[in-house]
């Protein structure tokens, strides 16, 4: 039976219970597990467990992720990304590097989030992106969750990128959405790539079309222990 980890690089536009899928399709495994979801419009590394090492995911879930994200400044939308509907707009000011650096500074170390309507946590037993879109809100707690680094790549017009890392249950959505309003102007994330989980890096990640060749090649790669080699397996 086939098992070990994959340290795989998520494609734009599909949820991470479809990449679930595509795997055991292109592995034949039964059993496959992510240890962390990834919004269906980012991209990046998402580490999945397969076959008996789905027992191990608890100890990927807690581990440290890395993001880089271009946040669109003076426009929110409901969903706090791209694919939402604006729900305002302001003017955007002509931020100097030492403005957006002290705004982003407030933002390190250990900050509440409220978790955002379009996720997956749950609600008296539904997943609040579901009541999202029947058009209900409801009152979410705020949670507490650790930066431990933010910080300011470029600045182009209106969009500024950013990387950040973060503790585990951080919304990178709703950070560039109170980012943007900390800065008086509201802010959506246009783009999204979580470039690092852990000791597992974007650099060392396998893609959907490569995992697929390498299946039908016959050149996975397989050994008898976990490293920190960019994927591979165990049989047993």
């Amino acid at each position: 039976m086939l098992s070990g980890i994959l340290n795989l690089d998520k494609p734009r536009g599909m949820t991470s219970h479809d990449t679930v899928a595509v795997v055991r399709r292109i592995l034949g495994v039964r059993t496959v597990g992510h240890t962390g979801t990834l919004d269906p419009e980012a991209s990046g590394v998402l580490v999945l467990c397969l076959g008996e090492s789905t027992r191990f995911a608890r100890f990927f879930e807690t581990l440290e992720k890395t993001y880089w994200t271009v946040l669109q400044l003076g426009i929110c939308t409901d969903t706090q990304d791209a694919t939402g509907t604006v729900t305002c707009q302001r003017e955007v000011p002509p931020f100097t590097r030492t403005q957006l650096h002290n705004v982003l500074d407030s933002f390190q170390g250990l900050v509440q989030q409220v978790p955002p309507m379009y996720s997956a946590v749950k609600y008296c037993g539904q997943r609040l992106y579901r009541l999202a879109r029947q058009g209900k809100t409801v009152t979410r707690q705020a949670r507490d969750i650790f930066v431990r680094r933010l910080e300011l790549l470029d600045q182009r017009g209106t969009q500024i990128t950013l990387s950040v890392t973060c503790s585990k249950g951080t919304y990178i959505r709703t950070l560039g959405e109170d980012i943007g309003l900390a800065l008086g102007c509201g802010a959506h994330v246009l783009h999204l790539q979580r470039c690092r989980v852990g000791h597992f890096s974007l650099q060392g990640a396998c893609s959907l079309q490569v995992l697929h060749q390498q299946v039908c090649a016959g050149t996975l790669c397989t050994c008898s222990y976990l490293s920190q080699k960019p994927y591979l397996f165990c049989r047993h």
